[in-house]
């Protein structure tokens, strides 16, 4: 196919119905790029013979040295098939785990997707995530089975082996696709059971329970991947072939004489044809007949592979002049096998043309987007989309229409922004000169050489030998000279530009409602925008003019600087883009930070947040190698966090500079990014923060040589405990049960903590709610504060409803009864994964969301006061006292809090203070009594309330500070102690680790995950190969070095994937001591046996500055002087 001109694009870009957004996804490694260079090589961007060599979209020097792709990248490709033409936009996108965000980007702006699977490996891990991804965004996936060829030259499958791997393979991803079908059927059902549920009126009589699930009603033969559907193509890229079976239906229907919608259907799948018959019948397997698609099929491609591999010259013709096909001389001759089989195979089976054809026939266009799609996008949070504003509902329409009249809105979605050098811009790029421009810099060049040969002339003939061979070279010299000039004078701008910004921000976008043109005005919906907000703040409501427009948060108003057609490596001007278009645009950097909500009207809601898959865990910090291009670094911090979806820039209270990412290579690329882009200076990174979370446990059963701990235990644990509390500051009583009571340091307020540990299903739900409970937590305090807050979207209070329900249903027990109704806060952050529950009778202060009752008059009373419990709290689960990490899965109890005292003091004061104010008022009303009543009440009233406010803050206020002040202190001091009474854990954060591995490296793969403490959760043999899969947990703070070490030890036949599962609680007591006899024995006296708690602790301490308990001399006998005596 001929190389596509930009004025081609434009035209196809109009006809909305025509285009195709599509994105290809895999697990790493299985051929996506390779895929994509197939696909951009029938447009004649470049060459053939390239594809896959080349890998065009890796345009980056580290993907092209690591070879994985590590950003998604787009390009328009222009496809004809039966006199219609389609505009393709592809997306390639990474497969490593640590770039999934960059999936989660590219899949926003589709229509639909690419699966590509290895023909050897099948369904990996990141198959899996990906298509989880696809589903989410509720985008239609086709699949791509590649690598065939894997099977024929490596594996030396037979066809019917191959058969049966690629039926494992459909049968595996369908199954996928399948539970993902199931759990989104079973969702919609419980929906409509709770709907139903509020509707039901209480009508008396007989209830039948309905034990159908919906399954059985609901059609999905749609979603499954099946050959004779048409929406899977068996591909080999590297060697330029794919077919689907449609192809060959085609030729064998007129070659045998039988239908192609019957070979269609049975082409796939255990039917086998009789010859003399002309019948297709179904295959009885005992008798050891093939079935079609390895008769027709795969036997064909087999026998050409044999053929070539062999080098058999005359079948090699024999097949060419059959296939009515036309190779050069030079494949031909050609010694590489390989070149030979692209040769042919890509002109009898051409890859582009499967896949593409499959793409325009199977994907949809932007205007088959579906209702269900539009509404998930523009509901953000907990709204549903009939609680949106009907201006906000009536852009529904629009969407489905995606109209590219001048009334239709316009809407565009920004999923990221990427760093592009501004050279490559196409306005900064030196343009081609015109005829007339070339014959004036001749003029010019002559006149110059002239005047050098007049003043030679007139300096005397000296050097004339020498002058004429300057002046000889000359007019050829000068061209170039004033070529440089023209440049400069044709772009002025990048010049200026160089010194102060190098890198140029694109947005990566796509219009989904209305025409983008150059030069026109928008509105930028940040995440956190809310019409109803809008609507709160501006009278006028929506038809606001622009101009008029009060300051509203999370809303700016800009201009479409420039827009881009996005060519790979390439970027080309557009003046306007119609709807259903992916797209660049420039001049958004000071308005969009990674993602945004373009629309033309602020009645439009910003689209939901994007859901990555892999969580930021890796934390280095990063500080400049001199001190004074700190600015440069702060600088480079900023544009690599707005060119990176995934990074997260944090600047600690110790004031470290931290970049936080998703896993090792994904550091590495930010920090190359940073020292050789953003920042270009050199950088000093520290070692890995590894982060850990601390906790408290049931007292154990066993003592660490797993005796049962009795009575002489009991002695030693008694003599432990009077040690410990013999550490503890006076004043600060402990109960055997673990309840700490303790005073404010003006003896005014006494509090009484507990902790205890939450089982971890209920911590589990706490992290997974975190979201609602800070929207739980905005709606209370707004109700709290006497604000007209908005009322409870029923979806809202549906899913607190549940989540109550499931902290009941885990939290049983005595200890536990009603706790869930006294809980106080969450912590850290009002929505971390701890709680404060608050057992006082007289005072209730829930943070469930509800009516204000009576009884909270006197929880207003005590507002301030309660606000410093809840905010020791946050301090003391912020920070917990083994190495200031944050605490997890604790809950503290205020048992008791005695304010009498304080009320005392109070009712004394106030008492003090009316006499006081009696006789001051009796004094001013002697010295006003001149004037007028009136006047005399203003003037001796308002001394009164100032004056008592006064006393009132003063008397609250003591020679230890504020009297809030000290309840935070006391409080934060009394969890801490609380927590220091029970044994105390640290929890380290968990990998699971993916390693696919042949049987022969398995031991060394093992060795390696046992050195680093990894757990191996499960090991299978992949069926039909010698590939094992191993699942294994690993901690965080071992995986650093990890795949390169596998990689190093198995000689590259292992590479690992890793992803952030969980938090998991390290067994070992960092500050355990041998007690018992028992354990004197096992461990000696010291006990200097690796304590990988404490390690761990230390370490983090030492990071922190904290103090460390360790000896310096840890034996002394054994020291030894360096050099010996002589």
């Amino acid at each position: 196919m001929v190389l596509s001109s930009l004025d081609k694009m434009i035209q196809l870009q109009k006809n909305t119905a025509n285009i195709r957004n599509i994105c290809v996804l895999a697990h790493v490694d299985h051929g996506k790029t390779t895929l994509a260079d197939c696909l951009i090589s029938s447009n004649g961007i470049i060459s053939s013979r390239l594809a896959g060599k080349l890998r065009y979209m890796d345009s980056r020097e580290d993907e092209q040295i690591r070879g994985i792709t590590m950003k998604s990248s787009a390009i328009s490709l222009h496809y004809t098939k039966d006199n219609e033409e389609y505009l393709i936009n592809l997306i390639d996108s990474p497969g490593h785990v640590d770039f999934s965000s960059e999936v989660s980007t590219a899949v926003r702006i589709c229509d639909g997707c690419i699966i590509v699977v290895d023909a050897v490996e099948g369904v990996c891990p990141q198959t899996q995530a990906v298509l989880r991804q696809a589903w989410l965004e509720n985008i239609r996936p086709v699949l791509v089975i590649n690598k065939l060829d894997r099977l024929i030259v490596e594996l030396k499958f037979t066809p019917q082996e191959a058969y049966s791997q690629l039926k494992n393979i459909l049968e595996q991803i369908n199954a996928l696709t399948g539970t993902l079908f199931t759990s989104k059927v079973l969702e919609e059902r419980a929906e409509r059971e709770t709907e139903s549920q509020v509707n039901l009126s209480s009508e008396q009589g007989e209830q039948l329970y309905d034990w159908r699930t919906g399954l059985e009603d609901t059609d999905d033969s749609h979603l499954y991947f099946s050959p004779d559907q048409g929406n899977v193509v068996f591909t080999s890229a590297i060697d330029g072939w794919g077919f689907g079976i449609e192809h060959f239906a085609k030729i064998y229907s007129q070659k045998i004489g039988i239908k192609k919608e019957v070979l269609l259907k049975t082409l796939w799948g255990d039917y086998y044809i009789n010859m003399k018959a002309k019948k297709i019948m179904k295959v009885d397997q005992a008798k050891g007949k093939k079935p079609l698609f390895v008769q027709l099929i795969l036997e064909n491609i087999w026998s050409l592979y044999d053929a070539v591999l062999k080098k058999d010259r005359e079948k090699i013709e024999k097949i060419i002049t059959s296939l009515g096909l036309k190779i050069g001389a030079r494949e031909a001759r050609h010694s590489d096998p390989k070149v030979q089989i692209n040769a042919i195979c890509s002109q009898w089976l051409p890859i582009s043309q499967a896949v593409l054809a499959m793409v325009c026939q199977k994907l949809p266009s932007p205007l088959d987007i579906t209702a269900e799609r539009v509404e998930k996008l523009m509901c953000t949070g907990s709204q549903t989309f009939d609680s949106l504003p009907p201006e906000t509902q009536a852009l529904k329409a629009a969407f489905m229409r995606c109209g590219s009249e001048d009334t239709a809105p316009v809407i565009i979605f920004v999923s990221k922004m990427f760093a592009v050098d501004a050279k490559g811009l196409p306005q900064n790029k030196p343009r081609p000169l015109t005829q007339e421009e070339i014959m004036q810099r001749r003029e010019r060049a002559r006149q110059r050489h002239a005047e050098k040969l007049a003043m030679a002339q007139s300096q005397g003939p000296l050097e004339p030998t020498q002058d004429g061979s300057t002046l000889e070279a000359n007019p050829e010299g000068e061209e170039p000279r004033g070529d440089g000039q023209q440049v400069e004078t044709v772009t002025p701008k990048p010049v200026t530009e160089e010194g102060s910004q190098q890198e140029s921000f694109v947005a990566f976008a796509r219009v989904f409602s209305g025409v983008a043109r150059k030069g026109k005005k928008i509105f930028v919906l940040g995440p956190k925008y809310s019409p109803l907000e809008f609507l709160e703040r501006v009278p006028l409501g929506f038809s606001t003019p622009p101009d008029a427009l009060p300051p509203v948060p999370h809303l700016a108003y800009c201009t479409l600087e420039n827009l881009y057609l996005l060519m790979g490596r390439e970027l080309e001007n557009l003046e306007e883009v119609p709807p259903g278009n992916v797209l660049g645009i420039g001049g958004l950097q000071d308005f969009v930070l990674k993602s945004a909500t373009l629309c033309s009207l602020p009645s439009c809601p910003p689209f939901i947040p994007l859901s990555f898959e892999a969580t930021p865990i890796v934390r280095v910090a990063v500080e400049p190698k001199h001190p004074s291009e700190m600015p440069q670094l702060v600088k480079g911090m900023k544009l690599l966090n707005q060119a990176d979806p995934c990074v997260q820039i944090l600047i600690q209270e110790t004031g470290e500079h931290v970049l936080v990412t998703a896993g090792e290579v994904h550091l590495q690329r930010c920090l190359d990014d940073l020292k050789e882009r953003f920042a270009k200076i050199q950088i000093s990174v520290s070692e890995p923060i590894i982060p850990f979370r601390e906790t408290i446990t049931k007292p154990p059963k066993v003592d660490m040589v797993n005796e049962e701990i009795g009575r002489q235990q009991k002695v030693a644990v008694i003599h432990q405990t009077k040690e410990d509390q013999s550490k503890l500051p006076e004043g600060i009583q402990v109960d055997a049960d673990g309840l700490i009571t303790m005073t404010t340091p003006n003896k005014l307020a006494t509090l009484s903590v507990r902790a205890m540990p939450l089982p971890e299903e209920v911590t589990q739900i706490l992290e997974d709610n975190s979201d609602l409970i800070r929207s739980m937590e905005q709606l209370t305090s707004s109700l709290n504060e006497g604000r007209n807050a908005q009322v409870i979207p029923q979806k809202t209070q549906e899913k607190i409803q549940e989540f109550k329900g499931k902290l009941e249903q885990h939290l049983t027990g005595r200890k536990w009864r009603n706790i869930v109704d006294q809980i106080w806060s969450f912590g850290p952050r009002k929505c971390g994964p701890n709680i404060l529950v608050i057992r006082s009778e007289d005072f209730q202060h829930p943070v469930w969301p509800g009516p204000v009752n009576k009884a909270s008059r006197e929880a207003s009373k005590y507002r301030d006061l309660s606000n410093s419990i809840v905010s020791g709290f946050q301090l003391a689960t912020l920070s917990g006292p083994m190495c200031e990490e944050p605490l997890m899965g604790v809950c503290f109890v205020l048992e008791k809090w005695d304010l009498a005292k304080f009320e005392e003091q109070g009712a004394s004061e106030k008492q003090d203070e009316q006499n006081d104010l009696v006789k001051e008022g009796q004094r001013d009303f002697a010295r006003y009594s001149g004037g007028e009543g009136q006047e005399l009440h203003d003037g001796s009233f308002e001394p009164f309330e100032k004056r008592t406010a006064q006393k009132g803050e003063a008397s609250l206020s003591d020679c230890y500070g504020p009297f809030s002040g000290q309840l935070i202190a006391t409080m934060k001091e009394a969890c801490r102690y609380a927590l220091q009474v029970k044994p105390q854990r640290l929890m380290a954060a968990m990998y699971t680790c993916d390693i696919m591995a042949t049987g022969d490296v398995l031991g060394r793969v093992y060795a390696v995950l046992s050195k680093r403490e990894g757990r191996v959760l499960q090991e299978e043999m992949k069926e039909g190969t010698d590939m094992f899969i191993i699942k294994a947990v690993l901690p965080v703070a071992e995986s650093f070095g990890f795949a390169d070490e596998i990689r190093k030890r198995t000689s590259g036949l292992a590479s690992p994937q890793l992803v952030f599962s969980h938090w998991e609680v390290i067994p070992s007591d960092p500050f355990w001591v041998p007690t018992t006899e028992e354990e004197y024995l096992h461990f000696g006296e010291k006990a200097d046996s690796e304590n990988q708690a404490r390690k761990y602790m230390n370490a983090v301490r030492k990071r922190k500055g904290l103090y460390v308990e360790e000896k310096i001399v840890e034996h002394a006998e054994k020291q030894r002087t360096l050099s010996k005596n002589k």
